[in-house]
């Protein structure tokens, strides 16, 4: 299989255009709408061969911006199967996800750099990181909570079992139904943060959204550098390390870094991939990255897998290398996001080694199954939708 060619095909399969915005769903049958951190990576991938296509990717998501800077985890573009929440605002939902603009900004304009796209849509951009950054840190921790698992891009994840009080072996519309059930609490409190994050069901502090806001912080402060805007330079050096100084005080437990819930800041124990996610922003140190590398990623017993990274440790009572029928599972399959980011992760710190296996078991993935939305740990057969673009991801895992 000719994978870059595939991965090409796919997009431009997946390329929709309705008001003049410019888009790539995810998957045609499964998920026919315009996601967030999706259209990152479709604009991290479009950017080395149609930078023009990855520009208007990103117009296209910051066009339905909330006044406040919150930018809406999914555009309803087209009519649907509405099985997805869309509470409380008309033709978007009403959550973010991981904050993955600006990086996928800065890689636009590494590749191919265009000053006039940077400067329009900077001040949405500045808007959306300080709308994090404020209200998404009520208690003023320099931590940005979430309040939906679906906000962290791992919709079921069992790192969040314990404040959705889910129990291990729950299905997938169980699970669905325990997040519709937050929205409707958002949306009764007005998504009052202060408030959801002091009395709600759901306020966590997720390692891998503060750690995408780090790394996000930085290219901000790479483009308002190139834009000479001062101002928005020193605001996102800043925050980008009080939260990554926060999350060494708060998140990290001497080993890794583990999320944590509620007000009193309670970790949470579920044994997931997300502990690997920092290494994508450098925030372990050299000899922390080592033992955590050679160590515990490459554990057959808990991560490892003949197929890739699980994402759940094969030890958790929660673990299942299977889907729901013809649904997803972040609770066992393998995904190639979390590969994506443990690769750069890798690659950051030196181990090009290691980051070459992650890179070898995502080729055989898709030459094995196709372009699949996950993929079953111990089988390697694809789950979930088909005609999946996180696949393409591969593009940007250069050898």
């Amino acid at each position: 299989m000719d994978i870059p060619a595939e991965a090409k095909k796919l997009l431009e399969a997946n390329r929709r255009t309705t008001d003049g915005h410019q888009y790539t769903v995810p998957s045609i049958e499964h998920y026919p709408y315009q996601w967030l951190w999706d259209s990152c990576f479709h604009a991290i991938i479009l950017a080395q061969y149609e930078p023009e296509a990855a520009r208007a990717e990103l117009q296209s998501l910051l066009s339905r911006q909330f006044d406040d800077g919150m930018v809406p985890h999914i555009i309803y573009w087209q009519p649907g199967p509405l099985h997805f929440f869309r509470w409380g605002v008309e033709g978007t939902s009403s959550l973010t996800q991981p904050p993955m603009i600006a990086y996928a900004a800065w890689e636009i304009h590494r590749r191919a750099s265009e000053q006039g796209f940077l400067e329009s849509i900077y001040e949405q951009l500045l808007a959306y990181y300080k709308f994090l950054v404020e209200k998404r840190d009520p208690q003023g921790e320099h931590l940005a909570g979430i309040i939906n698992p679906d906000e962290s891009g791992e919709d079921n994840s069992p790192r969040f079992d314990e404040p959705l009080s889910a129990p291990p072996d729950i299905g997938y519309l169980a699970h669905h139904n325990l997040r519709e059930k937050l929205v409707d609490e958002n949306t009764a409190n007005n998504f009052d943060v202060k408030w959801l994050s002091e009395h709600g069901t759901f306020w966590v502090k997720d390692v891998l959204f503060n750690t995408v806001l780090v790394e996000n912080l930085r290219a901000l402060s790479h483009i308002a550098s190139i834009l000479e805007h001062e101002e928005g330079e020193q605001f996102a050096n800043r925050y980008a390390e009080l939260i990554a100084s926060a999350m060494r005080k708060k998140l990290f437990d001497g080993r890794a870094f583990r999320s944590v819930y509620g007000i009193e800041d309670r970790p949470l124990r579920a044994n997931t991939w997300v502990k690997f996610a920092p290494l994508f922003a450098g925030l372990y140190s050299d000899e922390e990255a080592r033992r955590l590398v050679k160590e515990e990623l490459f554990d057959e017993t808990t991560f490892w897998s003949s197929f890739g990274m699980r994402t759940t440790s094969k030890r958790e009572a929660a673990y299942r290398a299977e889907g729901f029928a013809d649904h997803f599972s972040w609770r066992g399959p393998v995904w190639m996001v979390p590969h994506w980011f443990v690769y750069h992760g890798l690659q950051r710190y030196g181990f090009t080694d290691e980051a070459a296996r992650i890179r070898e078991k995502c080729v055989a993935l898709i030459e094995h199954s196709g372009f699949r939305e996950c993929f079953n740990p111990e089988t390697g057969e694809g789950e979930g939708a088909q005609g999946f673009t996180w696949g393409a991801l591969i593009l940007d895992m250069n050898p």
